[in-house]
């Protein structure tokens, strides 16, 4: 079996590597440093979690330990796509770096120019940045590129899908074309093989295993989330269920979100329901999120909720538990996020929770990791009987149901249901006149009106049924002995002078 002291590492290299408790390279490690202290390119693909910041740090710290950096000069540049991956090769390079005189300098975004500056003009070994940053120092004429021999750029993959290919040609030009390069990364991606071929110059292969795999020691399940009205509150809840159903076993975990939006709410949410967790996101400030981070390392904070921004590279040793609150939309990032457990051959679990509207990029999922990744019940769900069914009311014949009578204008209300006719109907009443509106007294017209005119009296002892609560002749439910007296058209009775005015008018 290979042993790190093997590979022509350098003494005080090699004397730092015992002391962290290592002396087995990784598979990425032992295929890859060789090559590296050769100075040839190098590009290495595995899996999240197999020590690739290693594989660079080791060869860039024996070679670089003859020679001196001048100011503003650095001789080794590594570029990062995130702030809390560039500070964990930046500690990584303390650890192996310590018996030699190596300096090195972090440029990342959240920490002060001035700081960054004096490093620089006393001269870096190693300049260690985001491309960002970099190129904020390079454009301030604080830096000059032009005695860079060693070029790493580490989670390759993840600077492309972040949009940093622009800044990264830019500094691939600002820097010397004999370079040694080193491309490290998970997946390899087609757009990934372009650029190599672009940038580096026969380089030594390594993929100690197939891109995009998942570990073996990573549990892995999800939820098919359906949901309801209050879909987010549901979702929030079904996450502390499933945290609390792994029991003992979740000491910790990683929360993924795939908005900073969500990942404050999540956050919230289970901090309100006694789950000590805090986020971590880019719109975080810098000390902010290294506090988060050193918290979540040291087992003062249990659970961390995340965006992608701490989902490649960062090495945070012994998580349990990975939760995708949601479905990645790159199927690559899923292989990132669950890599944060199941690290240096320990056991981890990796649970995702997807919704209706994620199962296209959920297929995706399983298309890359080539497995179909096993459902789990909801917590507490135990099959369901089908509800018995209540038994139905005969149905009464249609003569004995309410009749519910319409108005003109609509449907009656309650009070206008006829009774059913089986019901014994009692006669209406004469209302009885209400003492501001005495009831008009009939008056007798001088000449009584004839029997046709005269109102019809019903002697039947039927009541009739009015249409809608209301009389055919309106006024409201009055009784027709309560109607105003009826006026009498003039017809014979008209005074002369109006058919006199008449005549006139017509026979001119």
């Amino acid at each position: 079996m290979t042993k790190f002291s093997d590979l022509n590492l350098d003494k005080k290299v090699l004397k730092a590597v015992e002391e962290t408790g290592y002396d087995t390279p990784t598979p990425i490690q032992g295929g890859a440093i060789p090559p590296a202290l050769e100075g040839r390119d190098v590009l290495g693909i595995a899996q999240t979690g197999t020590g690739k910041t290693a594989a660079f740090t080791l060869p860039m710290i024996s070679m670089l330990k003859r020679g001196r950096a001048r100011a503003r000069m650095p001789r080794s540049l590594v570029l990062a796509p995130t702030r809390e991956l560039a500070a964990q090769v930046a500690e990584n390079f303390d650890a192996y770096a310590k018996y030699t005189k190596l300096t090195k300098a972090l440029l990342i975004g959240g920490v002060s120019f001035k700081e960054q500056d004096n490093l620089i003009d006393r001269g870096v070994d190693v300049l260690i940045a985001t491309p960002g940053r970099l190129l904020d120092h390079f454009e301030r004429g604080k830096l000059i590129l032009s005695d860079v021999k060693i070029m790493v750029v580490d989670e390759a993959d993840r600077m492309l899908d972040m949009g940093f290919i622009p800044d990264i040609e830019r500094i691939f030009g600002l820097t010397p074309f004999t370079r040694q390069t080193l491309f490290f990364s998970a997946t390899m991606a087609p757009e990934i093989e372009r650029i190599t071929n672009t940038f580096l110059s026969n380089p030594a292969k390594i993929e100690v295993a197939r891109a995009a795999t998942t570990s073996e020691n990573i549990k892995q399940g999800v939820v098919m989330f359906k949901g309801g009205q209050k879909q987010v509150a549901e979702k929030h809840k079904l996450l502390r269920d499933l945290i609390k159903s792994e029991g003992d076993e979740c000491r910790n975990g990683i929360i993924f979100c795939n908005r900073k939006i969500d990942v404050d709410a999540v956050a919230k949410s289970m901090t309100k329901a006694g789950l000590d967790a805090s986020p971590i996101h880019g719109d975080l400030d810098q000390s902010h999120r290294m506090r988060t981070l050193e918290g979540f390392r040291d087992g003062s904070l249990r659970f961390l909720v995340a965006s992608d921004v701490a989902a490649r590279g960062l090495d945070i040793p012994n998580v349990s538990h990975v939760f995708n609150y949601d479905v990645p939309s790159h199927a690559e990032d899923y292989v990132h996020r669950i890599g944060r457990t199941g690290r240096a051959g320990k056991k981890g679990t990796a649970i995702m929770i997807c919704t209706p509207r994620d199962e296209k990029n959920f297929d995706d999922i399983e298309r890359l990791v080539e497995m179909a990744i096993p459902r789990i019940a909801m917590p507490g769900s135990a099959p369901k009987e089908a509800p018995a069914a209540e038994p139905k009311q005969d149905a009464a014949p249609n003569e004995d149901k309410p009749k519910r009578t319409r108005t003109r204008g609509g449907r009656g209300r309650k009070s206008d249901v006829a009774k059913t006719e089986d019901a014994p109907v009692e006669a209406p009443k004469a209302e009885t006149p209400k003492q501001d509106a005495p009831a008009p007294k009939p008056e007798t017209p001088k000449d009584a009106p004839k029997a046709a005119d005269a109102p019809r009296q019903d002697t039947s002892d039927k009541p009739k049924r009015s249409r809608g609560g209301r009389s055919r002749g309106g006024g409201g439910n009055r009784d027709n002995n309560d109607r105003e007296p009826k006026v009498v058209g003039m017809g014979d009775d008209a005074p002369d002078f109006i058919a006199k005015s008449f005549d006139e008018r017509h026979t001119g």
